[in-house]
C-alpha cells in the first residue's frame, strides 16, 4: 500500500473519530470543567441550533484557570470561535494539514449542515496509520538506525 494514496483518499471517516462531547453555549464553565473531568475527554464543541459553533479544550481550560477567570460565566464567553473543523467527507490528508498548520491535537467532524459527528484527535490519526501499515509500523527497531558506540559482548 502507498502512504500518500490512502491519505489522499480515505476520508477522515476511516481514522475512527472519537464520539464528539457536545454543549451549549450557555453552559457555565464549571459544569464544562465538570463533563471534561468526568468523562475524561479533553475537549467539547459547543453547539447551538445543532451546529458546531466553537470548541473549548483543556488548552482553553488552562488559560482560564491561569487568568483566575469566573467559573460562572458561560463557555462562549471563552470558547474559540469560528471552531476549525474537517467535513465527514474530506480526505484524511487534508485533516492532517489543518491539524498541522493550526497546531491542533483535534478537529470537530461535521456534516454538511455543520452538525457535530466526531472529534478527530492526533491519536485517532496515529492508530489509522497503524491499522494501515502494520508491517511497516510493527517491524520498526525501538531506536532506528542505532548506532553501537561500545562492543557488545564480555
Amino acid at each position: 500500500m502507498d502512504v500518500e494514496l490512502n491519505l489522499n483518499t480515505d476520508t477522515v471517516m476511516h481514522a475512527h473519530p472519537h464520539p464528539v462531547q457536545a454543549v451549549p453555549a450557555d453552559l457555565s464553565l464549571r459544569e464544562v470543567f465538570e463533563r471534561l473531568r468526568t468523562q475524561d475527554d479533553g475537549s467539547v464543541v459547543i453547539c447551538e441550533s445543532g451546529r458546531v459553533v466553537g470548541i473549548f479544550t483543556e488548552r482553553d481550560a488552562l488559560r482560564v484557570m491561569a487568568n483566575n477567570g469566573p467559573l460562572d460565566r458561560p463557555v462562549r464567553d471563552v470558547m474559540i470561535s469560528p471552531a476549525v473543523t474537517v467535513f465527514e467527507g474530506e480526505t484524511v490528508a487534508a485533516a492532517v494539514k489543518r491539524m498541522s498548520a493550526g497546531g491542533f491535537r483535534r478537529l470537530p467532524v461535521v456534516d454538511p449542515q455543520g452538525r457535530p459527528l466526531g472529534m478527530l484527535k492526533v491519536s485517532d490519526l496515529l492508530h489509522y496509520l497503524v491499522e494501515c501499515f502494520p508491517k511497516t509500523v510493527y517491524n520498526l527497531p525501538p531506536v532506528p538506525q542505532a548506532v553501537c558506540l561500545e562492543r557488545d559482548g564480555a
